[in-house]
C-alpha cells in the first residue's frame, strides 16, 4: 500500500475521480485480458463479478450509495492509506473511487467489505437465476426503499447484463435529484414558517406601542383640562358680577363635556387594549405551536436526511453510529395498514425489532396489554390510533414502567425521528 499512497498524493493533490454521470455506452464490464469475459459474452454459472470487473464509470455510483464514509474510512486506514484520517468526505470518496481498480489490493478490501454489508441482500439476489427475475427484485427493492444493498446486488449478480446495468444506474442517478427536491421543499416551508413568525411578533410590538402612546396623550390631556378648570375657577373666586358667574358656568359646563368625551376616549383605549392584549395572548400560543411545529418538522427533516444519507452512502460515521436501536423492541400501535411493511423494515434496518398492533380494528384490544409487556418503548400516532388503545398503551405502561411516545403523525418520518431520538438516548444512557 505504500506505493498506492505514493501514486495517490503524489505531490500532495489528490487526482480528480470519474463524473458521477457516467457515459452509458460504456457501462458493461471491462475486457481487459487479465479480467473475466464482460456480460455479454456470458459468465460463469453462479459467479458473481468483482468490483474492479465492473466499468470505471461505475465507480463513483457504487462507493457513494453501497458504502458510508465511516466504514470507506475504516478500509483506508486497514490499508494504511497516507492522508485518510484527515481528508474530507469528498477527498475519502474519491480515495475509495481511485482503489475500486486495484484488482489486487484495495478492490479487493472493498470487495469484502461491500460482500459483508450487504450479505442478506446478496443472498436474496442470489436465487434470481435470469435477468428478468433479477429486475423484478430491484423493482421491489426500489418500492421498499432498500436502495445500497440492492444496487450492489444487482450490479455484482452473474445474470446481470449490459441493459440491466443502464436501467438500475439510471434510477439511482434519478433518485438522488428526486432527493434534493423533497428537501427543498420542506426547507422553504420552514422558512415560511419562520417568516409568518417573524411578522406576527413584529404586528404585537407595533399595537403595544400605539396603545401605550393613546395612554400617555390621554392622561396628559386630563391633566391639562384639570389644570384649565382649576384655573378658570381661581379666577371666577374675583368676580362678583352676575356676568362672571355666568361666564364661569359656562367654563364649567364646557370643561366638563370634554371631561365626558375624554373619559369615553378613555374607555374605548382601554377596550381595545384587552382586545390587544387577548389578540397577543392568542398570537402567542399560535407563536408557540407554530414553533412546536418547526422544532418537530426539523427533527423529521434531520431524520429524514441521515436516513437519505445511509440511503446514498454519505452518512458521517459519528451519525450512523448513533443511529442503532440494537436489538430494541419497538410496538407501534396504531397507523396505516399499508405502511406497517416499511415500518417494520425501518425497524429492523436500525438494528431493532418491530411488533405492531392496529389498535383494535382488526386485531383483538384484549393483546395489547400482552404485547406492551414485551416491548422497551411503545410507538404511536396520535393522528391514526383510537381513544381507547391510547388510553390503554398509557394506562399499561405506567403499571410495568414502560417508555410511550406518541407522534405527531402516521408519516415514515415521525417514526424515523422518534427512533433516531430513542436511538440517541440509548447512546446516551451507555455514555454514564
Amino acid at each position: 500500500m505504500d506505493a498506492l499512497s505514493a501514486h495517490i498524493f503524489q505531490n500532495g493533490v489528490v487526482p480528480a475521480t470519474q463524473s458521477a454521470v457516467a457515459d452509458f455506452a460504456s457501462l458493461r464490464p471491462r475486457t481487459d485480458a487479465s479480467l473475466r469475459p464482460p456480460v455479454s459474452t456470458g459468465r460463469a454459472p453462479g459467479k458473481r463479478t468483482r468490483i474492479w470487473e465492473l466499468h470505471h464509470n461505475l465507480y463513483c455510483s457504487i462507493i457513494g450509495t453501497c458504502l458510508s464514509t465511516g466504514e470507506l474510512r475504516r478500509v483506508l486506514r486497514r490499508l494504511d492509506v497516507t492522508g485518510a484520517a484527515t481528508a474530507d468526505d469528498h477527498g475519502v470518496h474519491q480515495l475509495g473511487v481511485i482503489l475500486a481498480g486495484d484488482a489486487k489490493g484495495g478492490g479487493r478490501h472493498l470487495q469484502k467489505s461491500l460482500d459483508r454489508l450487504h450479505k442478506r441482500a446478496i443472498d436474496q439476489f442470489a436465487k434470481a437465476k435470469d435477468e428478468a427475475a433479477v429486475g423484478v427484485l430491484w423493482d421491489e427493492a426500489v418500492r421498499c426503499a432498500d436502495i445500497p444493498a440492492s444496487y450492489w446486488a444487482v450490479l455484482t449478480h452473474s445474470a446481470t447484463t449490459e441493459a440491466l446495468v443502464k436501467r438500475v444506474f439510471g434510477e439511482v442517478h434519478m433518485l438522488s435529484h428526486l432527493v434534493g427536491a423533497a428537501n427543498r421543499a420542506d426547507i422553504v416551508r420552514l422558512r415560511r414558517l419562520e417568516q409568518e413568525n417573524s411578522t406576527l411578533s413584529a404586528t404585537l410590538e407595533r399595537q403595544q406601542r400605539q396603545l401605550r402612546d393613546g395612554f400617555v396623550s390621554r392622561d396628559a390631556t386630563i391633566a391639562r383640562l384639570t389644570e384649565a378648570l382649576a384655573r378658570r375657577a381661581e379666577e371666577a373666586t374675583n368676580v362678583g358680577d352676575a356676568e362672571g358667574t355666568a361666564a364661569l358656568t359656562q367654563a364649567l359646563a364646557e370643561h366638563e363635556r370634554r371631561l365626558v368625551r375624554e373619559r369615553s376616549r378613555c374607555e374605548s383605549l382601554e377596550r381595545r387594549l384587552e382586545k390587544a392584549l387577548a389578540e397577543r395572548d392568542r398570537a402567542d400560543r399560535a407563536r408557540r405551536l407554530a414553533e412546536g411545529e418547526l422544532e418537530s418538522l426539523r427533527a423529521e427533516l434531520a431524520a429524514a436526511e441521515y436516513q437519505i444519507g445511509l440511503s446514498a452512502g454519505a452518512g458521517s460515521d459519528r451519525r450512523a453510529n448513533q443511529f442503532n436501536l440494537d436489538g430494541t423492541c419497538i410496538l407501534y400501535v396504531g397507523g396505516r395498514p399499508h405502511q406497517v411493511t416499511h415500518l417494520r423494515d425501518m425497524v429492523e434496518r436500525a438494528k431493532g425489532r418491530f411488533l405492531h398492533h392496529d389498535g383494535g380494528l382488526e386485531h383483538n384490544a384484549a393483546m395489547l396489554p400482552a404485547l406492551v409487556t414485551r416491548a422497551d418503548i411503545v410507538l404511536f400516532p396520535v393522528d391514526c390510533v383510537s381513544h381507547k388503545a391510547a388510553a390503554t398503551i398509557k394506562r399499561t405502561c405506567s403499571q410495568l414502567g414502560r417508555r410511550y411516545v406518541p407522534l405527531r403523525t402516521s408519516s415514515l418520518t415521525c417514526l424515523l425521528s422518534g427512533l433516531t431520538n430513542q436511538a440517541n438516548d440509548g447512546s446516551s444512557r451507555d455514555s454514564l
